[in-house]
């Protein structure tokens, strides 16, 4: 390969081509490969090599903490889950229809590995997607008042196809956290994005930690209306590792 088309190849960023053209090249000519067969060869393994590397990059921005998936979930400690309907949440249906789900249960039965599979399972099949604790979220959109970057933010979130909220229970919010947090959920409906949420409390608990009883609402009205809420029941799964 001379140097003019390795320079091509390196500012498109055809870094698969770039890397395979020699001996493509080469085997075109030992066997007799035409032209079109030859760049069908090439631009097939660079989309695949692209592909994987976008699923890579999916995967890392999603910042799952734990590798759960639907395959070492462990089903036969937890009775308490149906498996057949979370089988069918990970056909993904949901994310396109803009559904939301919920996981609402006691600590330690498996809520967050149940959500992080599914987070898992729509990054893999191509959708962006993040996983977040809830005090984290909260703690972010704090600090974007500040700077005045609050709209940056939500913009971020709001292009997202799936948020996975961990942990929303009893914390300690300030009541601009909450507008902000209204906010977000609000054009997340309005967007038909999903959004998850695992907690350990029932919604009419949610009017205790948010505060704004108007506000908590609309914002329950919203979720609830495209939403699938799994009620998990048992005991706890928890030895040395997180829900």
């Amino acid at each position: 390969m001379d140097d003019d088309l390795d320079q091509m190849l390196s500012k498109l960023r055809l870094r698969k081509i770039r890397e395979v053209v020699g001996a493509e090249l080469a085997r075109a000519e030992k066997l007799g490969i035409g032209y079109s067969e030859l760049l069908a060869r090439l631009f097939r393994q660079e989309t695949q090599d692209q592909d994987v590397r976008a699923a890579d990059a999916r995967l890392r921005r999603a910042k799952i903490p734990e590798p759960w998936s639907l395959n070492t979930f462990p089903w036969d400690r937890q009775p308490g889950i149906d498996k057949k309907v979370i089988f069918e949440l990970a056909e993904l249906n949901f994310i396109a229809a803009g559904r939301n789900l919920a996981f609402i249960g006691a600590t330690g039965l498996g809520k967050t590995g149940l959500a992080s599979a599914l987070l898992l399972k729509a990054v893999q099949a191509g959708y962006s997607g993040i996983f977040t604790q809830a005090q984290d979220l909260f703690d972010e959109l704090h600090s974007t008042l500040a700077d005045h970057s609050s709209r940056r933010l939500l913009n971020r979130m709001i292009r997202m196809d799936v948020i996975l909220i961990d942990e929303m229970g009893y914390l300690n919010i300030r009541p601009e956290q909450a507008n902000i947090f209204f906010k977000l959920m609000e054009e997340r409906y309005t967007r038909k994005k999903t959004t998850i949420i695992t907690t350990n409390l029932d919604y009419s608990a949610w009017y205790d930690f948010l505060g704004n009883k108007e506000m908590v609402s609309a914002l329950l009205d919203r979720f609830r209306h495209r939403c699938q809420t799994i009620q998990i029941t048992g005991t706890s799964l928890r030895t040395d590792e997180a829900d």
